[in-house]
């Protein structure tokens, strides 16, 4: 029987290499993210890209934390936010230059994003200390730029696989996305969170770059195709049981992952009323409102000025 892996992150573990790590499928959560905003092709491949990267690296978070997946830079891409809220909330948006994108022609993701800086932040509420690490973009991708991050800041060694295609089936073309994270993480035991906030865990030392059980485990991570990350007939269990039958893969309870965004009509006037009144006049447009479109899920709202404060001139 085909286990349903749509919209899932499948934790698991492998203890004869000392590894763990996660797997996840995005099936319509990407869809709805990429078809909200009716992006040019190959801006919607490096959007699932960033959406499936920060969806691995958000799962491991409290149940009230925050993860922010930020680039700028100066490719055809310059910049893409990612918002994933624990357990199971995404949302994303991209900014680009339609002129510089087209002269890109096909491009890999490296070159549309250019030059400049990702940063991941990490927020699990007023109790906790909010974290952000930056590595650079050097016209390199995002599985690039997250193993940089890893090796930098978190000091544990980490390998992650991408995918995003656009499938074509009934006469509909839909987005998938897919992804792998695997670390390195001998005798860290079950109290080890993979984002530990800058440092390896205590009591942990990083190993080093030719142990054997790694360079296995990164080497058989690295035959995965992208057709395996985003098929629908291959299951989260079957791809990992593929990989690591002959050391033994245990998996953990699945979680869903959805798109959902945080705007509302309560959330636009309380931004709205923050603005100063020669602020606000500024903003209503020929029909007497103001308009805002969130940027994330493009949803529009028509706001009457006489809800802020002002009346209309």
């Amino acid at each position: 029987m085909l286990l349903n892996s749509d919209d899932r992150i499948l934790p698991f573990q492998v203890e004869g290499l000392d590894v763990r790590g996660r797997v996840v499928r995005l099936g319509s959560s990407i869809d709805t993210v990429l078809a909200r905003h009716d992006y040019p092709a190959p801006v919607s491949k490096v959007l699932g890209e960033a959406v499936a990267l920060a969806v691995l690296l958000g799962s491991s978070l409290k149940m009230d934390g925050r993860f922010q997946l930020q680039t700028r830079s100066d490719g055809p891409i310059d910049m893409l936010v990612v918002d994933f809220e624990a357990p199971d909330r995404v949302r994303a948006y991209a900014r680009y230059d339609d002129e510089k994108l087209k002269a890109a022609n096909g491009a890999p993701s490296g070159e549309l994003l250019g030059k400049g800086h990702l940063a991941m932040t990490i927020d699990q509420g007023v109790d906790m200390a909010r974290y952000q690490g930056v590595v650079p973009l050097d016209g390199g991708g995002l599985e690039d730029a997250a193993h940089e991050y890893f090796r930098q800041s978190e000091q544990i060694p980490t390998k992650v696989r991408l995918a995003v295609a656009e499938a074509i089936g009934s006469g509909e073309h839909v987005w998938r996305a897919g992804g792998i994270l695997v670390q390195f993480l001998p005798d860290a035991g079950e109290q080890v969170r993979d984002l530990p906030g800058g440092d390896a865990p205590e009591g942990v030392e990083p190993p080093v770059d030719d142990d054997d059980a790694w360079m296995e485990a990164k080497s058989l991570v690295d035959t995965v195709e992208d057709h395996e990350l985003i098929d629908p007939t291959i299951a989260s269990e079957e791809l990992l049981y593929r990989l690591f039958h002959e050391r033994g893969v245990r998996v953990f309870q699945q979680q869903e992952v959805r798109h959902a965004c945080r705007c509302s009509e309560e959330r636009i006037l309380g931004m709205l009323k923050s603005f100063s009144d020669e602020e606000k006049r500024d903003m209503i447009d020929d029909d007497g409102q103001i308009n805002v479109t969130c940027e994330f899920c493009s949803t529009k709202y028509s706001v009457a000025p006489s809800e802020i404060g002002i009346e209309a001139n």
